[in-house]
């Protein structure tokens, strides 16, 4: 292949490469030494890691910030891991869960499909078989998401980009239905502002300024969505974010 051509295809793999997203993973694991393998491998293979090694802070992480895809250990400081994962789940919580445990008993294994894990890993497991793991339920989750998001009598159709409230059609720009869809896609669970900075402005870190451009959306939107209406949908979580919810 001529030089030139080589130069092409080269530059169109890292254009193509660097247009896929990065799946962001939560790696709940309290063993220094295994959390650092993890992360190091997983960012080789062009992941975002988060990592956390306690069962609380896994929980809060858990349930106020947005993943891909969650790993998770079962033997945690603090809170068990199928004790996180059947709490999140009651929450709400949708990410695809992949368990690692030395547990390898089919009593355990059921056990843990049955808190709402996605998969299960025994220790020690080969890396490239947990990526492709991790592959497979990210491809399930993925496909499972439905064109219309329903909440109280609130529809936003993800397809459409279309949003109506008690069959009456809401006028949004497109950075407030970015926002509101975020918000519906994790329905019920708190998003922290950082998450959304990262997830609905695609900025890195968070300012005064964009923490201000964030209140005046979320006021937009309350004021298209909630305005004269019985049930107020949208919700501050004070200090931490907001959530789509019902009425308690």
């Amino acid at each position: 292949m001529p030089a030139g051509e080589r130069g092409v295809e080269a530059a169109e793999g890292a254009a193509a490469a660097s247009a896929t997203p990065r799946l962001r993973t939560l790696v709940v694991e309290d063993e220094p030494k295994v959390a650092a393998a993890l992360r190091e491998g997983l960012e080789g293979e062009g992941y975002e890691v988060v990592v956390e090694g306690s069962g609380e802070a896994a929980f809060f992480r858990l349930t106020t910030d947005s993943f891909d895809v969650v790993l998770l250990d079962l033997r945690l400081p603090g809170r068990d891991g199928l004790e996180i994962l059947s709490a999140a789940r009651r929450r709400g919580v949708a990410t695809p869960v992949v368990v690692l445990t030395a547990r390898d008993t089919l009593e355990d294994r059921v056990i843990g499909l049955d808190a709402g894990a996605d998969d299960y890993v025994v220790k020690p497991f080969a890396f490239a078989e947990l990526l492709a793991r991790i592959r497979a339920v990210v491809r399930r989750g993925r496909t499972a998401e439905p064109a219309r998001l329903v909440i109280d009598t609130l529809v936003v159709d993800r397809v459409s980009r279309q949003v109506t409230r008690a069959g009456e059609a809401v006028e949004l720009t497109v950075k407030e239905f970015d926002l509101l869809l975020h918000l519906a896609r994790h329905a019920r669970q708190v998003v922290s502002r950082d998450t959304l900075v990262r997830e609905v402005w695609r900025e890195s870190s968070r300012s005064t300024t964009l923490d201000n451009v964030i209140d005046v959306h979320v006021s937009r939107l309350r004021r298209k969505v909630d305005t004269q209406r019985p049930v107020k949908l949208i919700h501050t979580v004070r200090g931490v974010g907001f959530v789509l919810r019902e009425a308690p």
